[in-house]
């Protein structure tokens, strides 16, 4: 199966499924001398772990990272990092009924057409399981960035018709709330939504927002390799991902040039703009103002009430799901959309060491 790495310098690829003995990354290009042990990845494997509120899957899992290669002595050796979380609970007979059948809005039908074959436990490849691995590259990530003080937060900004109000929010908040939403009123009225969807069978979808700051101008490439495609297309790698947009996004097609134009003026010599409309990114490139970013999460595909769909014979029939299924997918996926983000940007400032002469020569003449 292609398609399963990313990334050009800084790289990772995922491997594993859903009801396998377990998912696991291996990262290339990852520097020599990051101190580096489980315990500073597994925050990041928690925050996406099923089973910690009663608005995510009741499949009970530790989510336990275990490092195999690339560190010695708590540091990186420039070598691949291997690391695996082990599959604990899987209840593989909960499937063993759609093997015959599509289910809606899943990968079923394409897999089929594609491979002739699929994994039908909980999806193999397409399940949401295999983002553990993107969290661990992205955990990873996170840590060498901020070492040169680049943070990357995420969090819910609404769920179904519930959206946060900006005078309300703070970072502490995102914490509290068992749906990663800054503003408590908010979350609470999210949390009376939910409850009336899961009580009508059904699911909901939402929006996670992403702020990236710290990132100096001038990263990215021209053309195909622009900062901001690379992050859309990072961020639509995620298997619920349905739409990503970046600053103002499509506010910016009911605005005039005047309105979303970011007017420049100079701060003790230093660069600055006045809004920040275009996310933090200009021609593909990096301003140096805040990168701001979202990604619309569809519902849960997997609901209780009854569906209409076909099974493999070609007939049409009625189902109802059963398993282990989150009612919501932003949630656990704010962590998600934090680690493909800061990949991506690491990735690049890799990448954009080799730009200049003068680069190249202050670090190889010292």
């Amino acid at each position: 199966m292609a398609g399963s790495s990313y990334g050009t310098i800084f790289r990772v690829s995922t491997w594993g499924e859903s009801h396998g003995k377990g998912v696991g990354v291996v990262i290339d290009g990852c520097p020599a001398g990051l101190y580096l042990n489980e315990s500073m990845i597994q925050p990041y494997m928690d925050r996406r772990k099923p089973g910690a509120t009663k608005y995510s899957t009741p499949r009970k899992e530790s989510d336990e990272i275990e490092i195999l290669s690339g560190v010695f002595e708590g540091r990186t050796t420039g070598t691949p990092i291997s690391m695996v979380v082990y599959n604990k609970t899987q209840r593989s007979q909960d499937y063993s009924e759609i093997a015959s059948y599509y289910r809606p809005g899943h990968a079923d039908y394409t897999f089929d057409s594609k491979y002739g074959f699929r994994d039908y436990r909980g999806g193999g490849r397409s399940s949401g399981r295999e983002t553990i691995a993107r969290v661990a590259g992205g955990a990873v990530a996170s840590l060498i960035l901020k070492t040169i003080g680049i943070e990357v937060n995420a969090y819910t900004k609404s769920i179904g018709p519930i959206e946060i109000d900006y005078a309300k929010c703070s970072r502490e908040n995102v914490f509290q709330s068992p749906l990663y939403m800054p503003d408590l009123e908010a979350s609470a009225q999210a949390e009376e939504y939910l409850s009336q969807t899961m009580q009508n069978q059904d699911s909901a979808g939402g929006i996670c927002e992403c702020i990236i700051s710290g990132v100096p101008a001038g990263i990215g490439e021209t053309v195909f390799e622009k900062l901001d495609a690379n992050l859309a297309k990072g961020i639509m790698s995620i298997g619920a991902v349905k739409g990503v947009e970046i600053g103002a996004g499509f506010e910016a097609a009911k605005m005039t040039g005047s309105q979303n134009n970011d007017n420049f003026f100079t701060d003790n010599s230093m660069v600055r703009k006045m809004s920040n409309n275009a996310g933090g990114i200009l021609g593909g490139i990096s301003d140096g103002s805040e990168i701001i970013l979202r990604a619309a999460f569809k519902p849960t595909p997997s609901i209780s009430g009854t569906q209409k769909t076909i099974n493999n014979m070609g007939q049409n029939i009625d189902i109802n799901i059963h398993g282990r299924h989150d009612p919501i997918i932003v949630p656990r996926g704010v962590v998600v959309v934090e680690s493909m983000a800061a990949m991506t940007i690491l990735d690049m400032m890799f990448i954009n060491m080799a730009t200049r002469m003068d680069k190249f020569t202050e670090f190889y003449r010292k």
